[in-house]
């Protein structure tokens, strides 16, 4: 098996192209560490062969390597990472065809719903919300709660983004796209108050809206630490949701379930979350319980 030298000395054009694409495309950290990992994986399963002749075949192969040590949801992640790694390729003309293109994803589980707080939960978890910095964590649960943001997005923010005389807020998204969303009052006001609060920055050039105690700009790990430190104690004081994993996207997810259960209309949801695809919004148009409730008790059965 080659070892991660062998790798970058063999294919060190592909694997430098990989890293400037993504970065350039705006991936997260997490993710082009993660993606870079799958592919290091995915290039040792070549044996040195050159990365432009590989095809569908070696792709399969691979993916049916992993999927033997885990499940589809691994294999899919491990398909967007290669078809990712070939896109870059062609961009930087280093390669003219993406197999991984040719290749399906596993059907996971399409029923199953997201996790998400009821809109009382959401409401209830904001008074559990402190620390030394406690309007800026405030802020940072607002705008993932109430406003969408991915922790990315909240990890990206800068002090220019936030258009507080028009209450709005300018987010740098996936795909480094720009999306404006207009800012519920109570998050103007939380942003504000975070904002004449803010930790000054070690150097005058950083433009952090989230600055930590070090004085640079707050982590993802970070931020969700924070999140992790609130829901834990939640938790011990709400048990019915002990077993539920609570994390900053499943924040997102309330707020997305929050806009569909009060009829805002799906397109307007799709651009609130900044997604690509209507498909992707269509995952939070899930049923509840109190729901399927109500819609049962409309339906009168004769006595028989």
């Amino acid at each position: 098996m080659n070892t991660k030298y062998d790798i970058e000395d063999m294919y060190a054009e592909q694997i430098q192209a990989f890293q400037v694409w993504m970065k350039q495309s705006g991936y997260t950290e997490a993710t082009r560490k993660e993606y870079l990992r799958e592919v290091y994986d995915y290039l040792s399963s070549l044996d040195e062969a050159p990365v432009q002749q590989a095809g569908k075949l070696n792709v399969v192969s691979f993916l049916v390597s992993k999927q033997e040590k885990a499940g589809d949801r691994t294999r899919n992640r491990t398909l967007s990472a290669i078809r990712s790694f070939y896109a870059s390729l062609i961009d930087f003309e280093l390669a003219t065809r993406n197999p991984a293109m040719e290749v399906k994803k596993s059907k996971t589980e399409k029923n199953k719903n997201p996790v998400y707080l009821e809109e009382q939960d959401l409401q209830k978890v904001l008074h559990y919300v402190g620390g030394r910095f406690l309007e800026r964590n405030l802020a940072i649960f607002l705008l993932m709660g109430y406003c969408g943001l991915r922790v990315g997005e909240v990890h990206r923010m800068n002090i220019s983004h936030f258009k507080k005389e028009r209450g709005a807020l300018e987010v740098l998204g996936k795909g480094r796209k720009w999306n404006e969303i207009p800012l519920p009052a109570m998050v103007t006001e939380v942003l504000m108050r975070a904002a004449e609060e803010r930790i000054s920055p070690f150097s005058a050039k950083e433009e952090a809206f989230f600055v930590s105690q070090k004085g640079r700009r707050l982590s993802i790990r970070q931020i969700q630490k924070i999140a992790a430190q609130v829901f834990e104690a939640y938790k011990l004081d709400h048990p019915h949701l002990t077993d539920m994993k609570l994390s900053c996207h499943k924040l997102r997810h309330s707020f997305a379930t929050l806009l569909l259960n009060n009829n805002v209309d799906i397109r307007v949801v799709k651009e609130l979350m900044g997604h690509a695809s209507i498909e992707t919004t269509m995952i939070y148009t899930h049923i509840n319980d109190e729901q399927k409730r109500n819609a049962m008790s409309a339906i009168k059965v004769p006595k028989i």
